[in-house]
């Protein structure tokens, strides 16, 4: 089973190595990073590169396809290069999924047109406009479409799709195996949770970004 993910300029790594760390460990999987070009790409932070091995021409009909989210996801609503890529790979792909806004790019593909999705809860509204039924839910199943929340449920979403391939006793084990046990020292990792003033700077400070 192949697994492609999906890299491009300023991409949010834990979107990317949140699946690579838990999806990636599915016995007998290849799992590659593919991008136009091949070579490193450079994160949000710009601090932090991968690297893509394969470009998307390389890769034309992955197994799985995971489409991470980040800043730089607006500046490719409407690359026709990579948008086609993900039509084309999801015609025959076993899953599609996306985390944060990644799922923005899904939609922009028309590949979530009538169906339940996800995404960072500062993009969610966004869903609609491209078809898809938003929720905010951290892991959204519809057929073979799995979209996750922000940033850190791509975790969650990795094991969600490890265990429906290949069972639960394997997802725990992946699970156990990188101590994912989550215990944050602040109760704030929701807009329902979190102090009403950060939300709404988030929000402000987002709005020239997103789309």
């Amino acid at each position: 089973m192949q697994i492609a993910i999906v890299l491009y300029d300023r991409f949010t790594a834990l979107d990317a190595v949140g699946p690579y760390e838990t999806l990636g460990r599915l016995p007998g999987a290849d799992t590659v990073f593919v991008a136009e070009r091949t070579g490193p790409v450079r994160t949000d932070t710009g601090n932090l590169a991968l690297t893509a091995d394969r470009t998307l021409a390389d890769v034309p009909s992955p197994d799985i396809v995971v489409v991470p989210g980040g800043p730089g996801q607006s500046a490719r609503m409407d690359d026709a290069a990579l948008l086609d890529w993900l039509r084309a790979a999801d015609a025959t792909s076993t899953w599609t999924t996306s985390v944060c806004t990644g799922s923005l790019l899904l939609g922009a593909a028309g590949l979530l047109r009538g169906r339940r999705a996800t995404s960072h809860w500062l993009a969610l509204d966004h869903l609609a406009s491209l078809g898809a039924e938003p929720t905010g839910e951290r892991v959204v199943t519809d057929g073979k479409y799995v979209t996750a929340a922000g940033v850190s449920s791509g975790i969650d979403m990795g094991l969600t799709l490890l265990g429906r391939i290949a069972g639960d006793e394997t997802a725990q084990a992946v699970q156990l195996l990188t101590e994912y046990d989550p215990q944050p020292p602040y109760d704030a990792g929701s807009p329902q949770k979190a102090p009403a003033h950060l939300v709404e700077k988030l929000r402000a400070d987002s709005r020239p970004y997103l789309r």
